[in-house]
């Protein structure tokens, strides 16, 4: 039976953790056997104790000290063994139902990564703060621009790949530019890449949201950094 490992990142979600957990074991992920692999990556507000509290069923690791979203999936590919890999938030922006529309193609040879778009969901669009919902687009119309790509959401969480992909692409990011690396990487391979609309519920910076201005930064100097480098 095909297996697929489900990333989980946490950083200070004790609030969200364990109502993410259960919504994730009542998905169906098309019927596939399930790995789910947590890494905290140094959380202080209570979810790695509630993390210790629930290790024995899950393949759970910890950061001593906080290196960012991209080191603690890095963390995890290294720990994955499913024939497809996906990556869910420990918050509750996205659900973990859309997986059953990403994997498919996966599964049928359609594509090698599918990217879960929330810009192809026109409902989202008031779910995101305006600076957000900016701040996207110009990543993935810069994205585009120098990769000949036309994708809709370059900085989606919702990213499922073959194992093989993940296997061939070597990640250095630490933070939230794992988004633009990984997406650079791959489209500099060639690897055959779609899109499906997902569900997004944004959060704003008092329930939780981490990203930040400085975050756009790095993401605008990471993608011109791999356009012109490995």
């Amino acid at each position: 039976m095909e297996k697929v490992s489900i990333i989980i990142p946490v950083y200070n979600e004790k609030n969200t953790i364990l109502d993410l957990l259960k919504i994730v074991e009542k998905s169906n992920f098309c019927g596939l056997e399930k790995e789910i692999i947590l890494i905290d990556d140094a959380s202080y507000d209570g979810s790695r104790e509630i993390l210790l509290s629930i290790k024995d069923r899950y393949k759970i690791y910890f950061h001593e000290k906080n290196k960012g979203k991209g080191a603690a999936i890095r963390t995890a590919f290294k720990y994955a063994t499913g024939d497809y890999v996906v990556i869910q938030d420990a918050d509750l922006e996205y659900s973990p139902a859309d997986y059953d529309n990403l994997l498919p193609l996966l599964i049928n040879n359609e594509a090698d990564v599918v990217y879960g778009s929330r810009f192809l969901n026109k409902e989202n669009l008031k779910n995101f703060m305006l600076k957000n919902k900016l701040a996207n687009m110009f990543l993935t119309v810069l994205t585009n621009v120098l990769y000949g790509s036309a994708i809709s959401d370059m900085e989606t969480c919702y990213k499922a790949f073959k194992k093989e992909v993940i296997k061939n692409i070597k990640i250095k990011s630490n933070r939230f530019n794992f988004e633009p690396e990984i997406t650079a990487k791959i489209l500099k391979k060639n690897y055959k890449l779609k899109e499906i609309p997902i569900q997004y519920n944004g959060r704003i910076h008092q329930e939780g949201k981490k990203i930040g201005w400085k975050d756009g930064l790095q993401a605008i100097f990471t993608l011109f950094k791999y356009k012109f480098t490995d």
